[in-house]
């Protein structure tokens, strides 16, 4: 009687089981020691397109096509150690081809007397968190320019219109805000993105040497030209010639570069033939061109030429929220560059950046990264590292409206991070930051943080 009793609940703790792991959305399976599968869930069958009928009998690597069957199988790791992996990122290739980010945890199966008899594998599905990923990046990333700003998303906007957009631009903007990484992106983003990218810098060149420069010159054009040396204009056939700092011509090129905006042609000095000018325009300045018309320092004419899309840029400090994105690309880059891992930038550092008035934009704070890194070897930059006259001349000038706006911004930060790491679930978000989540829609309202229209609470049906 005992005996039957006992067998009635060992089928009835199976059956429970069973259940448990068919309404679970995260894919089951189990393998005995030849590697065979020996169940296979509900969900294992949604993820991987491939029916429990199928699946069950056959070796695992027959079953699933997947990154880690190549790199290094976690279960296979976990059947060899006996410790479990948890969390494992990689890829399966469903049954009809398409490629699914999966995020991986296995464990063993002991027999009665202990012994390992196989393993079990639990994988989720991770296309909508990969999908807001893609999503986010799209909001916050351009080609190499990176923003939160709603000033910068304004331009973000804009910019793939403009780049596939024949027309000249003018990009407007003051010194060290990225003008030329602009341009590089429209470059990028345009049909002429395979042609090359000529950046000339107007204001770095005396006029008649900028001339040559630009157009060229013919063998014998003046004393020392003892060949033909192609110009700008003819270096950028096919792609984007960048002129930055348009307001430092002067009048009489000013003529010259208005002609080929107008005829597309030019001539080369020494020369009688005119060669076509295939190139994409684009012009950027610090000064206001308007400015410099009403002054008679630029051509009214080549300005509308010149004029027809602009692009401004704001200051960086205008858009202060992008410090600590900058910020962690140019650690990115130099932990590139220079064979380091530096993590990030410490609170006390960050609110010093913050508080920053930041005259020379964002090449500043690029240098001020560079300058730290020479100082910190590893961990993360701390304000000992940062240079000494940014940081009096920042505790100087932070009143308390200061600090305030600092604080904000920090916190707004803190909000993006944790919302972004949670896929935008806002209940797991709030836990994290501690705070109940009515505080945190009121907080988000208040900080004028934008969220995705399609969050991280639910699965799409």
């Amino acid at each position: 009687m005992e005996k039957r009793s006992n067998k009635a609940n060992k089928s009835a703790l199976i059956t429970t089981n069973d259940a448990i792991l068919e309404s679970i959305s995260d894919g089951v399976f189990t393998v005995d020691a030849e590697w065979r599968i020996t169940s296979f869930n509900r969900a294992a069958e949604e993820i991987t397109g491939v029916s429990r009928k199928e699946a069950i009998g056959r070796r695992c690597p027959d079953v699933f096509r997947s990154s880690m069957c190549e790199t290094g199988c976690a279960l296979g790791q976990t059947l060899k150690t006996g410790m479990p992996v948890i969390g494992r990122s990689a890829y399966i290739i469903r049954a009809d081809g398409a490629r699914i980010p999966i995020s991986v945890s296995t464990s063993v199966l002991r027999d009665s007397r202990g012994r390992i008899a196989g393993g079990a594998e639990t994988f989720r599905d991770l296309s909508e968190v990969e999908t807001l990923r893609r999503e986010l990046e799209g909001r916050y990333h351009v080609g190499d320019l990176v923003s939160r700003s709603p000033l910068m998303q304004q331009v973000f906007e804009v910019l793939p219109a403009i780049a596939v957009s024949p027309s000249t631009v003018l990009v407007l903007g003051e010194t060290g805000t990225g003008k030329e990484l602009v341009a590089r992106t429209m470059h990028a983003l345009s049909p002429r993105h395979k042609g090359p990218f000529v950046a000339v810098n107007c204001g770095a060149l005396p006029d008649t040497l900028l001339e040559s420069e630009l157009f060229g010159y013919k063998t014998g054009a003046f004393t020392g030209a003892n060949r033909d040396k192609p110009g700008r204009f003819a270096l950028a056939k096919g792609g984007t010639l960048f002129l930055d700092e348009i307001a430092e011509v002067s009048p009489a090129l000013q003529v010259r570069l208005l002609r080929v905006l107008q005829e597309r042609a030019f001539e080369p000095l020494g020369s009688t033939r005119s060669e076509t000018a295939d190139a994409r325009i684009i012009v950027a300045t610090n000064k206001d061109l308007a400015e410099q018309v009403r002054r008679a320092a630029f051509r009214e004419d080549l300005y509308y030429r010149v004029n027809v899309i602009r692009v401004e840029l704001p200051p960086l400090r205008r858009r202060k929220e992008d410090i600590p994105l900058l910020a962690q690309q140019f650690i990115d880059r130099f932990n590139r560059l220079q064979q380091k891992s530096i993590k990030g930038i410490a609170g006390e550092a960050l609110s010093l950046l913050m508080a920053h008035d930041w005259p020379g934009n964002v090449r500043e704070l690029e240098n001020i990264i560079e300058r730290s890194f020479i100082l910190c070897n590893e961990g993360i930059i701390g304000i000992e590292h940062l240079p000494g006259e940014l940081t009096a001349r920042s505790i100087a000038r932070s009143g308390p409206a200061d600090r305030h706006k600092t604080q904000d911004l920090l916190e707004a930060e803190a909000i993006r991070t944790a919302l972004e790491r949670h896929s935008y679930n806002r209940l797991s978000a709030s836990k994290e930051l501690g705070m109940h989540k009515s505080t945190l829609f009121r907080k988000l309202k208040k900080l004028g943080i934008a969220l995705p229209k399609q969050d991280g609470r639910f699965r799409p049906a």
